[in-house]
């Protein structure tokens, strides 16, 4: 798969907890930097202080491969218990379900233009809550590009290695998005 393809990937784990008390963790945007094994900090941006659709955050991250990075993201999807009537007919929808997404940009210029629109967005991010037996199926995806990160700047190096370098970047996603989803796990379970 090449990278302009928008190549994408998906966990996802079963918590014995419920939608409500998994809800408060995944929208806590500060957690991912506790569980993550790239994202160190997070801060919201402009004044915002919890998420809304168009709020933004910065996050701070971190390999030992390269130097460290700021992203800024864009929350472009929310639909939880406050958004909507109180019978479950809201956006939230009759079966429970519940979406955290955003966007990441680049927007020092980091991998090439400054980047301060969704439309060049380097990653789109998404939290999906179902209720199920009880508990909570938590899945998170991830689709990167179209705009430039860091992959981008390997396969400029060696374009010949395009599928192996995106193939190889989803696996470090993947590896990151099960230690995230087995800490909510974790968190959650404790505390229910």
């Amino acid at each position: 798969m090449r990278y302009a393809d928008g190549p994408g990937t998906q966990c996802e784990v079963l918590v014995g907890a419920p939608v409500d008390r998994v809800w408060e963790l995944v929208t806590d945007i500060g957690l991912p930097a506790r569980l993550s094994p790239e994202l160190r900090r997070v801060s919201w941006l402009g004044g915002a202080d919890a998420p809304a659709v168009g709020a933004r955050f910065e996050g701070h991250n971190s390999r030992a491969d390269m130097p460290d990075w700021r992203t800024v993201s864009e929350v472009t999807e929310l639909t939880g218990p406050d958004d909507g009537p109180a019978d479950g007919t809201g956006p939230e929808g009759p079966d429970g379900r519940r979406v955290f997404a955003w966007g990441v940009m680049d927007a020092d210029g980091r991998y090439g233009e400054p980047v301060s629109d969704l439309g060049g967005a380097l990653a789109r991010w998404r939290f999906e809550l179902t209720p199920e037996d009880g508990g909570t199926r938590l899945l998170q995806s991830v689709v990167i590009g179209p705009g430039r990160s860091g992959a981008s700047l390997v396969i400029d190096a060696r374009p010949e290695l395009e599928e192996r370098i995106v193939d190889f970047r989803l696996n470090e996603l993947r590896t990151g998005m099960t230690a995230t989803l087995e800490g909510i796990k974790s968190l959650a379970e404790q505390e229910h």
